[in-house]
């Protein structure tokens, strides 16, 4: 299997999971409805940590451009490679987006709320207030970035311990959870274009009933947060923690 298809296959995997317990929670006449917030991070959590487990070993499991472009940004990924993996990644989120609007078919049209049935695709504001917006979402993602480069640091590692391959995927599974729990209010805690983008784009095409606009006026803001925090999360690793 190529890079550019695992990670198109690791974003599916992720938004399917993602976003599969979010319809779970907010979609009428679930097993699920109502189940909360807690949920909801959990489930991403988990979804997170299984789709970087599943390709972590072909394509690193980016998943993500915002990582891409900051892996980039400070020389551990090459440039040449940057087109075919974000390419990839949100044809990923999109496929992710159809299958979850397969696997919950019947609950679209017993769901009365279009806000409900494009949460599920993708995230938008709490309050709708666009620098706070912005801002969260570069914190937010500034943290995730942080996070992976630290988590993967060879001082965090047993040397020969197999730790990077072994625990590592559930240790991101574990920061995207505590991102959700404790950033995640004001926005819904994107963190990735393709995460959000992708599947914003299924919403979009899919014959989903009552399902009204798929808010273009506020998409940017998931998709240039997540980059700009990405870059900034990465630079300040590089800066704070391999200079030192």
């Amino acid at each position: 299997m190529s890079a550019n298809l695992a990670e198109m296959l690791g974003t599916m995997i992720l938004v399917l999971l993602g976003d599969g317990v979010v319809a779970n929670v907010v979609l009428k006449q679930t097993k699920g409805n109502n189940a909360g917030w807690i949920v909801i991070t959990a489930g991403w959590a988990l979804a997170v940590a299984i789709a970087v487990y599943c390709v972590n070993s072909i394509s690193g499991a980016h998943l993500n451009p915002a990582v891409t472009l900051g892996l980039a940004a400070i020389g551990k990924f090459s440039w040449a490679m940057v087109p075919g993996y974000i390419t990839a990644q949100l044809v990923g989120g999109f496929l992710g987006g159809i299958l979850v609007w397969l696997a919950y078919l019947p609950h679209w049209p017993a769901t009365e709320s279009a806000g409900d049935k494009l949460a599920v695709f993708s995230t938008g504001p709490a309050i709708r207030h666009t620098v706070g917006n912005v801002v969260c979402e570069v914190i937010g993602t500034a943290m995730l970035m942080l996070g992976i480069l630290a988590i993967l640091s060879p001082a965090n590692l047993v040397p020969n311990s197999g730790f990077d391959k072994g625990l590592a995927p559930a240790l991101v599974g574990l920061l995207v959870g505590s991102i959700g729990l404790s950033l995640g209010g004001p926005t819904g805690y994107s963190l990735n274009p393709a995460r959000d983008l992708g599947p914003r784009i299924a919403h979009f095409v899919l014959p989903i009933p009552g399902k009204g606009d798929s808010d273009w006026g506020y998409a940017w803001i998931p998709v240039v947060g997540p980059i700009i925090g990405g870059v900034v999360g990465a630079l300040v690793y590089k800066a704070l923690w391999e200079a030192a």
